[in-house]
């Protein structure tokens, strides 16, 4: 019954409604097809709903284990923001990695057998075979593959990171980033440019080809620049790419320029002939990706300074194989947690569609994991061409991450939001609590060998391999 206080559902009806939508957007238009105002609060429970993260969650929560993580946080994210990656050289993956050998053939994201990989990551490794002289032809290089008389390793356990499916054999030349602040040093190979290339999953004579190139004249005229030009700073390059409208995952126009500014007068000084000099500049000159690997490096080499310190809830690496979905944890070194490989959902190239596409692969969303990549598509708004979305969601896209990050990076700001910094220092409990996802864009390879990239876009990491994450902090840490 009611009562002069509380009015009946017919007079709540009979007026005009503002109503409050929590959690499930759908209702909103429907809502407001009926005439009212409606205000929708973008809201998940803690953890997804998962009892497992939520147990984990009041785990990490409790006060002295908070003050704990805290203190280690502060101290993961300094050691990010005032890492000061440095490319000191170039080599063959056999001279400069550790652990490297002729048999051995690194991959992106977390560890994987052949049996279980997925095409593109096929088409690479048989073509790299192929290209080491181990196999005569694909089929050879597939049987080899499946003898067990190759050594596969994940490129983030030899302190590399790999493009896509990451393929890195023992002839390829590597990038040789030093963090001048810490000490340690990162890897990753030369860019093939873009699309019909090894990283994709493409393996045919053009493929190899351009890889012997690359192993005999490219990756020897860079080494012998830079040792006559000296390192180059690569964080105060990527904050000028920043400004200048690169995310510096997948947009770099900017940083392939500045990047070749550096070393053109170096590259000219060196002893090649003035044909292979002009191969060169015309190599540099066919794509703006040619910057896009020294990023990877310059982050891997900044993160893994933050990795293994007691307590830190800090996600150091974020890495796909075509298959699984990997991050790695600074307060728990040495330990992969996993979840599906997701879709990514963007633009397709002509004659290609959805279900022509492999999952979410590569290493390179170590950009994101430092905080640039799609944590700073607003500063990159044109990227959405390439990736689709708009440039509203572009901007949106940093704020958002700014709600699962810890700090802001001071040494690498973004213009257009005030020169805010970065978001930086991924906090897994920060994930589960929002219910906010890292965001990620990247390139899409064909789910079948030997094809390539066939478009580009955005995709999320799976919840799952964050729940995992905390449910081991929680038992390490309680």
């Amino acid at each position: 019954m009611s009562t002069p206080e509380t009015p009946s559902a017919a007079s709540l009806f009979a007026a005009d409604l503002s109503v409050v939508n929590v959690g499930l957007a759908m209702f909103d238009r429907d809502i407001a097809a009926q005439g009212a105002a409606v205000t929708t609060l973008d809201w998940t429970p803690p953890g997804g709903g998962s009892a497992e993260a939520v147990r984990a969650l009041d785990a990490l929560d409790a006060p002295e284990v908070a003050a704990r993580i805290e203190a280690a946080n502060a101290e993961a994210v300094e050691r990010i923001t005032t890492a000061r990656p440095v490319l000191v050289g170039y080599g063959r993956a056999l001279d400069v990695v550790p652990g490297m050998t002729p048999t051995t053939i690194l991959h992106s994201g977390p560890p994987i057998t052949w049996e279980r990989m997925a095409g593109a990551m096929r088409g690479a490794v048989t073509g790299a075979l192929v290209f080491e002289g181990l196999a005569k032809d694909l089929d050879e290089a597939a049987d080899l593959a499946a003898s067990g008389a190759i050594t596969f390793a994940p490129c983030h356990e030899h302190d590399c990171v790999g493009s896509m499916a990451g393929v890195t054999s023992a002839s390829m030349y590597m990038h040789v980033v030093r963090n001048e602040t810490h000490g340690n040093t990162a890897f990753t190979n030369l860019s093939e440019q873009m699309a019909k290339i090894l990283r994709m999953g493409a393996n045919d004579q053009s493929v190899i080809d351009r890889l012997n190139w690359m192993r005999d004249v490219l990756g020897p005229m860079l080494k012998e620049a830079l040792e006559i030009g000296g390192p180059i700073d690569l964080r105060l390059m990527l904050s000028q790419a920043v400004h200048m409208g690169d995310e510096c995952h997948n947009r770099n126009n900017a940083g392939t320029l500045l990047l070749a500014q550096a070393l053109s007068p170096s590259l000219l000084q060196t002893s090649f002939t003035t044909a292979q000099k002009k191969e060169v500049f015309d190599f540099i000159a066919g794509s703006d990706y040619f910057s896009g690997p020294t990023w990877m490096a310059m982050a891997k080499a900044a993160l893994d300074a933050a990795h293994g310190i007691e307590n830190s809830t800090i996600v150091t690496t974020m890495a796909r194989n075509g298959v699984e979905f990997g991050i790695r944890v600074s307060g728990l070194p040495g330990r992969w947690f996993t979840g599906p490989a997701q879709k990514v959902v963007g633009p397709m190239f002509a004659g290609y569609k959805p279900e022509d596409s492999g999952l979410d692969i590569g290493d390179s969303a170590i950009t994101e994991t430092y905080g640039f990549g799609g944590f700073a598509m607003s500063a990159a708004p044109a990227i959405v061409a390439l990736v689709g979305g708009t440039v509203q969601e572009a901007m949106g896209y940093t704020r958002d991450m700014g709600e699962i990050t810890t700090t802001q990076n001071p040494n690498v700001t973004i213009p257009a939001l005030d020169f805010q910094g970065l978001p930086t220092g991924i906090d897994v409990r920060k994930v589960l609590d929002t219910g906010i996802l890292p965001v990620i864009n990247t390139a899409i390879a064909h789910k079948e060998a030997g094809i390539g990239m066939i478009g580009a876009g955005i995709t999320h990491p799976p919840v799952e391999a964050f729940t995992h994450a905390a449910g081991a902090l929680a038992d390490a840490l309680t």
